[in-house]
């Protein structure tokens, strides 16, 4: 062994022992031509080695760099000056002998927490980034959340078993990365978005109880949270209906929080039905760590019609920007009703630009005195915008903010809008937690590109057991497009839910659909013919007729949850060799061109636009 110890152990109780360390060296300090100080650094800590006169004339004529690889055998002493910030930091080896067993080039930017690095550069020399504390600490946690699942899917008897990379494509909502065959010329395997049809197979085999922790692939548009590879905790549980599910992944969650973050979650875990969420919060993810519901002044015809707006509040002023909008939709943010003209102005601009897309944004403040003030007080009387604020449920002191517009970019930007303000406010503390069931989901949603029906989550999701017999359409065409929402699909309710996390979906599932009577007409009325059903699923739906048992699961955004618990925005710092941006790996340089004699294997010839 190059080592007897870490450089992250060591303790005053091992003083007078001799001890060899191995590692890079982070620092070097000379002091006059007596003494030198390096601090050599491993995956576990850091430790100050002191050299005296004989070896630091050694370093005179064979100087050490950043980096390089050292090993150092020396005794263990107390130091006189004691670092606190480290826990190695009261002692130091006095060093006897040294070897350096690797040079380094001068690295292309400093390894620390606080390094000089931008993100293309630290991706490109990854395997340097990869030395840095700060990275380090994200990896540590993604092993610990992966233990802990692990250990807990392990107690209640879940089976870890590998399902293949090398499918066949299927529609699950995203583009397949494809892989051509050369054994198979004109034939190409495709890499899986999820292990889901296997999973329900497995269900079929009589394994009641699986999981994986796995990758999968979308060929998608990349985003802080979407890489074009992503992990997922697959799970999937057969004789089970939703309670069962919820109620074990509830557990697996709380338990992680306990191994992980040493949270001891005891509280009850909310349920929200999907329109309750749209309706109070914008989004079908809401954070729910602060309030700020939506308050809605006035909703399209056909949606949420069993909910109860406000309109009367805002009818009658003659104000055309609320009365030609097809919704309008506010917020009461606490404690800043002094926001001056330019902050006010700022927001606007805010939500003007193209990625919320809104023509402008109406304020009122709920003034400390008992007054309100409002860009719209030529249109409303004091006494109409006290309605509001009272319905917003805004104390004096608080700014409420309207919206109005189309539905489903007013809903988004009011939503968008919330978590601005609450961000703003320090609303969004990465320290708290708050989890989320988000239930009864649309079973499909409506395609206006396509002028069709989608299957909201996959096609394997089962109705409402009460809706199955709505389901006898075989996707028609919508004539109309503005009346889809009248059409009986738009109304079909799914067995499906969601686990958010402060506003992140981490996981979704449902339960499955299991006979074959009613996952060929789930399949028809995706528009899918019985020629095209057996062709893609024909395997799936045969082995319904062998005695599959009813069975759901979810999937969690392995990704995603480590980096919600470490405090961060973006997956790719929770992930060893991320792709960036563009779904290049700038390390490898990939993806790259093949040479022509691999097309020739594969008898592809490439034809490019």
């Amino acid at each position: 062994m190059y080592r007897t110890h870490t450089c992250g152990e060591l303790r005053v109780a091992q003083k007078g022992t001799e001890v060899t360390l191995a590692g890079w060296v982070q620092t070097v300090r000379k002091l006059g031509t007596a003494i030198t100080f390096v601090d050599l650094r491993d995956r576990y800590g850091i430790t100050q080695l002191l050299m005296g006169e004989d070896l630091t004339k050694q370093l005179d004529e064979n100087p050490l760099g950043r980096e390089f690889v050292l090993q150092a055998t020396g005794v263990v002493n107390e130091r006189s000056n004691k670092n606190p910030n480290i826990p190695t930091g009261e002692i130091e080896i006095t060093v006897t002998s040294f070897k350096i067993l690797n040079k380094s080039a001068v690295p292309p930017f400093t390894i620390q927490d606080d390094t000089d690095g931008g993100d293309d550069l630290r991706m490109k020399y990854r395997f340097l980034d990869l030395r840095r504390n700060a990275v380090k600490k994200n990896l540590e946690l993604r092993y610990a959340v992966n233990r802990a699942a692990r250990n807990y899917l392990h107690q209640n008897n879940f089976m870890d078993i590998e399902t293949p990379f090398l499918i066949k494509s299927t529609p699950e909502g995203a583009r397949d990365f494809v892989v051509p065959s050369r054994m198979n010329a004109g034939q190409f395997y495709a890499l899986p978005q999820s292990p889901q049809t296997f999973k329900q197979l497995l269900m079929v085999s009589g394994y009641d109880r699986y999981y994986q922790i796995v990758k999968c692939f979308r060929d998608e548009d990349l985003r802080a949270d979407r890489q074009p590879e992503f992990t997922q905790i697959d799970c999937e549980m057969a004789f089970v209906e939703q309670e069962d599910i919820l109620n074990m992944f509830e557990g697996m969650i709380k338990s992680i929080f306990k191994d992980v973050k040493g949270i001891d979650y005891t509280e009850k875990v909310q349920r929200m039905t999907w329109e309750d969420a749209m309706w109070n919060y914008g989004n079908d993810k809401p954070d729910i760590r602060f309030d700020m519901k939506v308050l809605n002044l006035k909703k399209p015809s056909t949606v949420y019609t069993d909910k109860q707006d406000n309109a009367t509040l805002i009818n009658g002023a003659d104000f055309k920007v609320f009365d030609e909008a097809e919704t309008v939709v506010a917020i009461a943010v606490p404690g800043c009703s002094e926001y001056s003209r330019k902050q006010t102005d700022e927001l606007t601009e805010w939500v003007k630009r193209p990625q919320i897309g809104m023509k402008g944004l109406v304020f009122i403040k709920v003034n400390a005195d008992g007054t309100y003030k409002s860009s719209v007080d030529k249109f409303y009387s004091e006494e109409k915008l006290k309605a509001i604020a009272d319905a917003a449920n805004a104390k004096a002191g608080d700014l409420i903010l309207i919206l109005a517009g189309a539905e489903e970019r007013t809903r988004k930007a009011i939503s968008d809008l919330r978590m601005e303000m609450a961000t703003r406010l320090g609303l969004r503390k990465d320290t708290e937690f708050k989890l989320l069931w988000v239930l009864d989901f649309p079973l499909f949603e409506y395609d206006e590109e396509g002028n069709r029906w989608v299957a909201r989550h996959h096609p394997f999701t089962s109705p409402k057991p009460t809706q199955i017999e709505t389901m006898i359409y075989n996707n028609p065409v919508i004539e109309n497009a503005a009346e889809y929402l009248k059409h009986p699909y738009a109304n079909i309710k799914a067995n499906a839910y969601d686990m958010v996390l402060n506003g992140n979906e981490i996981g979704g599932g449902s339960i499955r659909i299991f006979q074959r009577e009613l996952q060929e007409k789930m399949f028809a009325a995706l528009g899918m013919n019985e020629e095209e059903q057996l062709h893609k699923f024909g395997f799936l739906l045969g082995a319904f007729e062998y005695g599959a048992p009813p069975h759901g699961g979810i999937a969690f955004g392995f990704d995603r949850l480590c980096a919600i618990l470490g405090g961060s925005e973006s997956i790719r710092d929770f992930i060893a060799f991320p792709k960036n941006n563009s779904g290049r790996d700038v390390m490898l340089d990939a993806p790259a061109t093949i040479d022509e004699k691999q097309f020739e294997e594969l008898q592809i010839k490439l034809n490019l636009k």
